[in-house]
């Protein structure tokens, strides 16, 4: 009777498929070439990355100031190791680009585009992180925001008055062996009607066209995403380690055309849609406070995974132009969010030979958050805060202020505003200026461990 050790003996790699190879080899009883020409063909087939440089990307950036130099420098590295990795066919980074994680990790403002392969990490675990703009005609804003406040939760974890969880993604989620467990149905009603932390928001502004009224919120799917993700990159690590161990585990993926790969590409279409719904409740529930109709609406998420035929384009905070990638969009509109003192921008577009079909999905950053609270040691607080939000209502829903979210936290909007013109990324067809926002704040501060560590 064979065992593993004669395998290994034998020079084959350790691995899951051992099991089923020895109950054959030992059914048939496989000696000599027999036993050879079926290990030939059983054993997974190893890919090796690309070579360093081999598969170029489009890099829609370019560094104005010393500061961005340094950004696109390490944008640049991070993304050339990211275009190793073998199943990528073609990459692309957006003017909001700014690394992310460890190195060799996708950039925030990435765009990576592989055959038959999902790649968790380059989705993150903030899925389907998305934006939703809703027209309610001329309201008056600050009472669009007063019941907004009143309705929406920051901060973490759910919200004990939950809003229900529609019948269609609950029966969805039962069917799907990701998200059929006690921990995902807990999550899906917990944290409906939430929004997390970090640089999500809720900002009402006034259209430039026409000055109506619009709430525009953006966030992702929470804690739901968050587990389906940590799921994922198990998954995709026992295949990077059985099929391509030289890969970085950070940019392990999951084969599209097999089971795994077909049911995770399932959870996060309904992942998806509970995203878009976890918007949604938010939306209706502060129009129908306000007394007002919806005239009209536009979503779109940018940090998702997008399918092409046998292509899957990841967008690690890149929103998505051709209408293929937003099935449900009327319209052909966009929106790309700059900083809570800018305009929130309304763009249509179509792909091209280096946008991949992608414009940027913010200002993003030139520097870490610890690295811009570092520049503002030593000022007061308030100050900071009442300079950089000068005739605007900002609130933070922990009634802490949270410097790293303020306008100078964020690339310059000028500048990404004119790349993406440079650069063929979009037309911007309307704005939307800002009257307020609520944001988390620092509600870390008063959490429960920090409370406990101050007394």
């Amino acid at each position: 009777m064979k065992t593993g050790k004669d395998l290994i003996d034998l020079g084959y790699r350790p691995g899951k498929w051992f099991g089923s190879a020895l109950a054959h080899i030992n059914a048939a009883g496989l000696e000599g070439d027999a036993l050879h020409r079926f290990l030939a063909d059983a054993q997974p087939h190893v890919v090796e990355p690309h070579a360093p440089g081999a598969l170029p990307f489009h890099c829609n950036i370019r560094a104005e100031t010393p500061l961005e130099e340094e950004n696109v420098r390490a944008v640049s590295e991070t993304m050339e190791a990211v275009m190793t990795t073998p199943t990528a066919v073609a990459g692309a980074v957006m003017p909001d680009a700014c690394p992310t994680g460890t190195p060799g990790q996708i950039p925030v403002g990435g765009v990576v585009a592989t055959r038959n392969a999902i790649h968790p990490s380059m989705h993150s675990a903030d899925v389907c992180c998305s934006v939703m703009m809703t027209n309610l005609g001329y309201a008056d804003p600050r009472t669009v925001l007063d019941h907004a406040q009143q309705i929406t939760h920051f901060g973490g974890g759910g919200r004990t008055d939950t809003f229900p969880l529609e019948d269609g993604i609950s029966k969805r989620m039962k069917q799907n062996p990701l998200l059929n467990d006690e921990k995902s149905r807990q999550l899906a009603r917990a944290h409906l009607g939430t929004q997390g932390d970090g640089n999500h928001f809720l900002y009402v502004g006034q259209l430039e066209s026409t000055g109506e009224t619009v709430l525009v919120t953006h966030h992702g799917s929470r804690g739901l995403g968050a587990y389906l993700y940590s799921q994922g990159m198990r998954i995709a690590e026992n295949f990077r380690a059985e099929r391509s161990p030289r890969t970085p585990a950070v940019n392990a993926w999951i084969p599209a055309d097999e089971d795994y790969g077909q049911t995770y590409w399932d959870a996060l279409q309904i992942v998806r849609d509970w995203t878009k719904l976890n918007h949604g409740v938010l939306h209706d529930r502060t129009a129908s406070a306000a007394g007002q109709d919806i005239v009209h609406r536009i979503w779109n998420e940018h940090n998702f995974v997008f399918r092409d035929g046998k292509l899957f384009y990841h967008a690690k905070g890149a929103t998505p132009l051709e209408d293929r990638f937003v099935p449900d969009s009327t319209d052909g509109l966009r929106l790309v969010p700059l900083n809570m003192a800018e305009p929130i921008l309304i763009v249509r577009g179509s792909r091209t030979a280096t946008n991949l079909g992608f414009a940027p999905h913010g200002a993003g950053r030139n520097r870490s958050r610890a690295a811009h609270l570092r520049s503002k040691r030593g000022m007061p607080e308030r100050e900071v805060f009442a300079r950089e939000t000068a005739g605007l209502d900002v609130r933070f829903f922990s009634g802490h202020i949270d410097l790293s979210e303020l306008p100078s936290a964020y690339k310059d909007a000028a500048t990404v505003q004119r790349q993406m013109s440079e650069f063929g990324l979009g037309e911007v067809v309307d704005r939307v200026l800002p009257y307020g926002c609520i944001m988390a704040g620092n509600w870390k501060r008063d959490a429960p461990w920090r409370k406990k560590r101050r007394k």
